[in-house]
């Protein structure tokens, strides 16, 4: 590795950094697909800020570095990343009561590709541990696709952090046709109380789970939450629900990432983009035939996030599918062009959810222990305990 030239990382200024922090992100990647010839953007419409300003705390640092020579010195932007802080279930008591712990989360680091392998993400990343230092974070987490090795190799060779969990990104196409509600499940749309009476009782004890959860059901991004029960089932209200919960039940709320960000699908042969416009042309013209259509990924789209997305009993798999179809109608409405949870692998209600092999990805999530003590005896260093069968992905930050 070459080593990093004179460098300062210093916090975002919105006013004097946004030219140069949009032209790192147009010349860095998210992810591919296939030795890397295709490419997943993305597009802050103007907000770099957008995937963390919802949350209680955040900071973006950027790495500048001195251009040019004599009169023609200048700056510019080399490299940048994201961190928010927040208190999240670790784990729980012997009671089952939630122990919360203080996270610092890092995300959208970028390098610019003329300063790749200089070490400027390590002074990003190091940095900002700092600062969840301050904030008084005890751990420290990212997350990355399983085959991305450049940042692997970054976080786990040269920053210290371990791997911990590998929940799946399961996506799937938004089609030109509505799809059919299911006749099998009752939909209950559930008021705000509902929604967090129901997820504090629920995910007490699921990792990763946010102590705010009220603000991110109350967010305007947070286009709602919605419950499945068997049909014939009848709702008489959340406290009737949690006193004598149904045999099968499933749940998820839906967020509306399509006005924060856009993404787009670049460095696809032609043929494939000829061949997805023609499913779309069919749909469109006999959509009573509801062939499955690719939807046009090839140019800005947005997408719903379905967080939250859980259940129990035998049957849940097939309600959290019919949950699924209802959001993919409500996207369909909104003009996305997919739907996206995370989930973990052995989530109760994974089989139930529809996907695209292809769209889909495998994450790994990496932590690190900050704090020289530990939060709660219970617990110990967290960094070492077993992977539970679920785990809360806050959409905010996803």
């Amino acid at each position: 590795m070459v080593e990093a030239e004179a460098l300062v990382v210093r916090e975002y200024d919105s006013e004097s950094d946004r030219g140069g922090v949009e032209e790192v992100e147009r010349a860095c990647e998210v992810g591919s697909s296939g030795a890397g010839k295709m490419c997943l953007f993305t597009d802050l419409l103007g907000d770099p800020l957008c995937r963390i300003r919802n949350s209680p705390a955040y900071l973006m640092l950027v790495a500048e570095t001195a251009t040019g020579g004599g009169e023609t010195n200048g700056t510019e932007i080399a490299g940048l990343v994201r961190g928010c802080v927040k208190y999240v279930v670790s784990g729980s008591t012997r009671a089952r009561d939630p122990i919360y712990t203080k996270v610092g989360y890092i995300l959208g680091l970028r390098v610019s590709p003329s300063h790749r392998r200089k070490g400027v993400g390590k002074k990003l990343v190091d940095r900002m541990e700092e600062w969840f230092r301050q904030m008084g974070a005890e751990y420290s987490y990212m997350a990355t696709e399983q085959d991305n090795e450049a940042s692997v190799r970054l976080f786990t060779g040269r920053c210290g952090y371990a791997k911990f969990r590998t929940p799946s990104v399961l996506v799937h196409p938004v089609f030109g046709h509505a799809l059919e509600p299911s006749r099998s499940a009752v939909i209950v749309r559930l008021e705000l109380r509902e929604a967090e009476l129901l997820y504090r009782w629920h995910f007490a004890a699921v990792e990763f789970f946010p102590a705010d959860i009220d603000a991110v059901l109350s967010n305007a991004l947070s286009l709602g939450t919605f419950l499945a029960i068997p049909a014939g089932s009848r709702w008489e209200g959340v406290e009737a629900f949690l006193a004598s919960p149904p045999v099968s039940w499933a749940v998820l709320s839906v967020w509306n990432c399509m006005d924060a960000f856009r993404l787009e699908v670049r460095g696809a042969p032609r043929l494939m983009r000829a061949a997805a416009g023609a499913t779309r042309l069919v749909d469109r013209a006999a959509p009573w035939l509801k062939i499955p259509s690719i939807p046009n990924l090839f140019a800005p789209f947005g997408l719903y996030f379905l967080y939250g997305l859980s259940g129990a009993g035998p049957d849940a798999p097939r309600l959290a599918r019919a949950l699924c179809r209802h959001a993919h109608n409500m996207a369909r409405r909104g003009g996305c062009g997919v739907v996206a949870t995370e989930i973990s692998a052995s989530e109760p209600v994974r089989a139930g959810v529809p996907h695209w092999a292809r769209l889909s990805a495998d994450d790994l999530w990496c932590i690190k222990r900050l704090a020289d003590g530990y939060s709660d005896g219970p617990l110990g260093d967290w960094t070492k305990a077993p992977a539970g069968h679920s785990i809360f992905i806050d959409p905010r930050e996803f």
